[in-house]
């Protein structure tokens, strides 16, 4: 199973963006994305995360962050 985790843009430098997820930050290009992206804003990361795929909502990211933490926890049933 594969699933895809929203990761907040915690700084930007021209097309690439810092991101953060459960701790970890890496690099992510923003070319790929036809919206502007600001500082906190939530994305979707491509295969590898080397682009990003898709901006979010904070609700929608947050949902989705508070479901995988949930999972981490829990263990896959």
């Amino acid at each position: 199973m594969c699933m895809a985790v929203p990761s907040r843009v915690v700084s930007i430098d021209g097309q690439m963006a810092v991101v953060e997820a459960f701790g970890q930050t890496r690099q992510t290009s923003l070319m790929m994305l036809d919206e502007p992206v600001a500082v906190g804003d939530y994305l979707i990361l491509g295969a590898g995360g080397n682009f990003a795929a898709e901006k979010v909502s904070e609700e929608t990211a947050l949902a989705a962050i508070d479901y995988l933490s949930q999972v981490l926890e829990d263990g896959l049933a």
